[in-house]
């Protein structure tokens, strides 16, 4: 059976925003990370105009807006759709697309199954945690649906279906997978589930793909620059700054941002450098900002910095963990009574 869950999935929107202890947050999603600079600068005023000025990157490559008043989600909401961010009131919440950051052919794959996936009206219920991927260096994050090229990944693992319509045959996983989850979040919660859509798609290969996850470091890469953002916020400053460039971005699921060129970032206090205290230590929102912390997280993972670390280090408030990282990473818990690291 699948797994119940006695409460409501809660994973804001840009309307439908969580009442976190310092307002309203509100999450914006950007399916493949791929923003104009014309929706990057909307966001940024958006933030500064309705929210605190600060912007979030998330584990998703979305942005998230906080400390919204009561009632202005109704004119975010508004800015984003004028932007071209929220193309579906009813699909909002499920517009779940991560994708490889420096890989140039992986946008035009998501643009067409975010189309196909707001097209179709049952996918509407999907819960907000549902994930697709799309790319090999994004492939191991976690995934309930994937594409690397052909390839069909279902709960992060290859299943050897290499369908002729790849984007036909995520939107019929997803379809499936909504129909029967029950209360499920997650499709590796169902039994079953995983050989239950291979065999409604098609007959595997042999081949398998090794699964791997690829995050791009901060400095040159080619003809762009990757930047990260200090425990995955940008302050007003910083979120201004870069709108100020004038160009386009790429948000990583990394809490990173890819930009065109090589910009001059110079006194912004954003990841510039592999060798940056701050690369690979991230934090959830703490005190004060959420009221269900023990700590504020945020400040102690600060006086913390330059403590040596040669795996990613999250710093969570309380058990729940969120914005933990995939993979092997160090953890510091808090308890109320100091934090529990684990490793």
């Amino acid at each position: 059976m699948p797994k119940e869950r006695t409460h409501a999935d809660a994973c804001p929107g840009a309307i439908d925003v969580h009442p976190a202890a310092d307002g309203g947050l509100a999450r914006i999603r950007v399916p493949g990370g791929t923003l104009t600079k014309g929706q990057f600068r909307a966001i940024v005023a958006a933030s500064a105009d309705l929210g605190d000025g600060q912007l979030e990157l998330t584990s998703r490559a979305n942005f998230q807006i906080r400390g919204l008043a009561r009632g202005a989600q109704f004119e975010l909401g508004d800015r984003m759709a004028a932007a071209g961010l929220l193309p579906s009131l009813t699909h909002e919440r499920v517009r779940n697309i991560i994708a490889a950051p420096l890989s140039d052919d992986t946008q035009p794959t998501v643009d067409r199954l975010d189309s196909a996936i707001c097209a179709t009206p049952e996918l509407a219920e999907l819960p907000g945690r549902f994930l697709v991927t799309v790319g090999a260096e994004v492939a191991g994050l976690g995934g309930d649906v994937g594409l690397v090229d052909d390839a069909l990944l279902l709960a992060g693992e290859d299943t050897g279906l290499r369908p002729a319509d790849p984007v036909a045959a995520v939107v019929e996983a997803a379809r499936i997978f909504a129909a029967d989850r029950g209360s499920a979040w997650r499709l590796a919660e169902v039994p079953d589930l995983v050989a239950r859509i291979v065999a409604a798609l098609g007959t595997p290969t042999d081949e398998r793909l090794t699964i791997t996850t690829a995050p791009p470091l901060p400095g040159p890469a080619g003809d762009r620059f990757v930047v990260g953002a200090p425990l995955g916020r940008l302050d007003a400053h910083q979120a201004a700054a870069l709108a100020d460039l004038g160009t386009g971005v790429r948000l990583t699921p990394w809490r990173g941002l890819v930009l065109p060129g090589a910009p001059d970032l110079t006194g912004l206090g954003l990841i510039t450098e592999p060798d940056s205290p701050w690369h690979g230590v991230t934090a959830c929102t703490g005190r004060p900002g959420c009221a269900k912390s023990l700590a504020d997280v945020r400040a102690d993972a600060r006086d913390w910095l330059g403590t040596p670390h040669t795996r990613p280090v999250h710093w969570a408030g309380c058990a729940r963990r969120c914005g933990r990282p995939s993979g092997d990473v160090i953890e510091f818990v808090a308890t109320g009574d100091g934090y529990e690291e684990t490793s």
